[in-house]
């Protein structure tokens, strides 16, 4: 079976977008017939491209986006939220904490929010970047992993640990 352009295309779309990255990506890649290790993998790659992309952003052009009042209200209301919830973790692990934060495949966690609260926080890039990566990968190793077991996989394996 031959995969279209457009789902490769649509597959990355998702992976970079700050509101859908691994949890969108993968699953769309998958439901489109992408083999489920190469939908990780490029997902992946897409998104732990972020990072880096995201810190380049925010050290150059954000200072000229500043200038303008809407991006300004909503950048300020997007890092007062990625302060809010990464503070506390960073203050306790660290860059550790970044990893674990970009991990947890949830909304509002992943290598936009992740990078963000790392530069906010003044951690150094040397260490953020890494740290985001290594989140992508095991957050899109936890997304594929339920992608491909299912809902109701582990809904049952949930049951069994908490019984």
């Amino acid at each position: 079976m031959e995969i279209e352009t457009h789902v490769f295309l649509w597959t990355a779309l998702l992976a970079a977008l700050p509101i859908s990255e691994l949890r969108g990506a993968i699953p769309f890649a998958i439901y489109q017939g992408v083999p489920w290790y190469f939908a990780y993998i490029f997902a992946a790659f897409i998104n732990a491209l972020v990072a880096p992309v995201c810190w380049i952003f925010l050290s150059t052009l954000h200072k000229l986006f500043l200038k303008m009042n809407w991006y300004k209200q909503f950048f300020n209301r997007f890092v007062e939220r990625a302060r809010l919830k990464l503070h506390e973790k960073v203050e306790k692990w660290g860059w550790l904490g970044i990893t674990i934060f970009v991990a947890i495949p949830l909304p509002a966690t992943g290598a936009w929010t992740g990078t963000l609260g790392a530069w906010i926080l003044g951690l150094s890039k040397r260490r953020t970047i890494p740290a985001v990566i290594l989140g992508v990968l095991i957050s899109g190793a936890v997304v594929t992993t339920v992608v491909i077991l299912g809902v109701n996989a582990l809904g049952f394996l949930v049951k069994q640990i908490s019984s």
